[in-house]
């Protein structure tokens, strides 16, 4: 047996799921009745296996260097196992590696290159989406308020609890920062009667919210525009403002000018929610072993994390004071694993919908980055928070004492009562 054989079945041998490997010449190691085939058809994949950059093995799968056999939960179980050391740690950067990161960072968030990035993803077919995500096709971390929740309901939990967080009430001008397939816009809008503002990049998103919105009658109370959060006018602040999974697209470059301007769009005395993913750790700039460049490369071109103490930083530069952080990093697991078991019960269903050769590298990017992604918030090699924020202090004496114009109580349990 060869050194690279070796190697790689010594590695066979060690994980807690059997898996069978077929070489390029048809040799097979490990187990033949394993519920994991992996069919290698390159040497590639092979070198890949041996270092365990299973970033770089889920590229293979999409570009047909090897085939994959057997449920994603168990090739999940398989792939941390292969795992030289921690992803999260793996992949820190020198003072220049920032440095050049930063001036990149800068460069590739443009007004017209995040359109396009947006797109790129969000406009891949609202029928894949539909599939997947639940009835109101929120596709951000749901609420596990129950452990036996179903996706639905957790997501409609999560809904309600971004709309408690900022207080929401009757008549109030609402803004939501990214607001995808209209949930969170319509929730507050018919729960909590506000007037409410989405802008979203996606061109399918912002015809299928239109729609929504004449079909609810709430054509004079709810509004969606294609624009970009940079061509907002301040002019006419917001009550309430929230951004959930869209400030992870920023770049790590442009975080203080973005909470400025959201602080800008911000009545003093109203509230903002962040909801978006977070760094595991300060110094990582993304994901080791290949997986932050098969992020990159195949489902989120342009995007970027940054640590919660940095995401922290940038808010207080940009004019706003954090009041109340949540870590919902699990609730984010349970959820991606909700998608991925459903995508994997609709394989048939998305051949359909995604047809021909671009449409089947579509389905095996997503069914390695739901389950994958699923796998990386379940070892905490990302994360995820939930931030409430408003205005910088002013010196006021009153604060406690619920002043008229001020939505923030300084009490928590008014969220979850």
């Amino acid at each position: 047996m060869n050194p690279l054989a070796h190697t790689i079945g010594e590695k066979l041998a060690s994980l807690p799921v059997k898996l069978c490997l077929v070489m390029p010449d048809g040799t097979q190691l490990g187990d033949r009745s394993a519920p994991i085939r992996l069919h290698a058809k390159e040497k590639k994949v092979l070198m890949d296996l041996a270092a365990g950059d299973i970033g770089y093995i889920a590229a293979d799968y999409v570009e047909g260097r090897c085939d994959i056999e057997g449920s994603m939960r168990d090739v999940m179980a398989a792939a941390v196992a292969l795992l030289p050391n921690n992803p999260a740690l793996d992949a820190k950067a020198t003072w220049f590696g920032h440095l050049i990161d930063r001036f990149i960072s800068a460069a590739r968030h443009s007004i017209d290159r995040d359109a396009k990035q947006i797109q790129f993803h969000y406009d891949l077919s609202d029928e894949f989406y539909q599939l997947w995500l639940d009835p109101r096709r929120v596709y951000s971390c749901a609420y596990y308020r129950e452990p036996d929740l179903t996706l639905a309901q957790a997501q409609e939990a999560k809904l309600d609890l971004i709309c408690r967080k900022l207080k929401l009430k009757p008549g109030e001008r609402y803004l939501d920062v990214g607001s995808g397939w209209g949930g969170l816009l319509l929730w507050a809008a018919e729960n909590y009667g506000v007037e409410a503002t989405g802008i979203t990049l996606s061109r399918n998103q912002h015809a299928y919210v239109n729609k929504l919105i004449e079909q609810k009658g709430l054509s004079g109370r709810v509004r969606v525009d294609l624009l970009d959060y940079r061509e907002l006018d301040p002019s006419q602040p917001f009550d309430k403002i929230s951004s959930v999974g869209m400030f992870e697209h920023v770049g790590r470059a442009n975080l203080t000018r973005y909470f400025a301007h959201m602080q800008a769009l911000l009545k003093p005395g109203g509230l903002i929610l962040n909801h978006g993913i977070t760094a595991a750790t300060p110094d990582n700039p993304m994901i080791g072993n290949g997986m932050g460049d098969f992020i990159e490369r195949y489902i989120f071109p342009g995007g970027e994390l940054c640590h919660i103490g940095h995401v922290l930083t940038h808010m207080t530069n940009g004019g706003i004071e954090a009041l109340d952080v949540e870590n919902l990093r699990p609730h984010y697991a349970r959820t991606l694993w909700a998608w991925s078991d459903s995508l994997e019960a609709q394989l048939d269903a998305a051949a359909l919908v995604l047809p021909g050769e671009r449409g089947q590298r579509a389905i095996k990017a997503y069914r390695v980055y739901l389950a994958g992604c699923a796998l990386a918030f379940e070892q905490g090699w990302v994360s995820l928070h939930q931030i409430v924020g408003q205005h910088l202090a002013t010196g006021r004496s009153d604060e406690l004492d619920m002043p008229s114009d001020q939505a923030y109580p300084w009490r928590r349990d008014y969220i979850y009562s």
